[in-house]
């Protein structure tokens, strides 16, 4: 089901940030887990980060130190800081709710989210 949308992605050179957008209903909102996912072309995808309803986060190794997830309660919208952008950060970005979201980013989950949106593209060439 697609009804998250995501927004900010872009091209950037190698060092530079951005900042990912991902809005929904309250409903969605309120009653699940929400994060980021990626996948790049030949590549499995993979979870970047989640943070659950009570605003604990987890990161990739890969990301850690460099992106933050945060969400705006007002706005129910979950956003993904990243910073120091390398070529490697290169994907398809896209956001994720699910009330077993934490659990399917500690698997490594390749299955279906309750929610999802249709992708952002983040480009970072060298």
């Amino acid at each position: 089901q697609v009804q998250l949308v995501e927004s900010g992605g872009g091209s950037v050179q190698t060092g530079g940030s951005l900042r990912l957008s991902c809005s929904t209903s309250r409903n969605i909102y309120t009653n699940n887990s929400m994060g980021w996912f990626r996948q790049a072309p030949g590549k499995e995808r993979e979870g970047v980060a989640v943070a659950d309803r009570d605003g604990l986060t987890i990161y990739a190794d890969s990301v850690k130190g460099r992106f933050t997830i945060s969400k705006d309660n007002a706005k129910n919208t979950l956003y993904l800081q990243m910073n120091s952008l390398k070529p490697e950060d290169t994907a398809m970005y896209y956001c994720a709710a699910d009330s077993f979201l934490w659990h399917k980013f500690l698997q490594n989950w390749q299955g279906a989210f309750a929610y999802w949106g249709q992708g952002t593209q983040v480009t970072v060439s060298s």
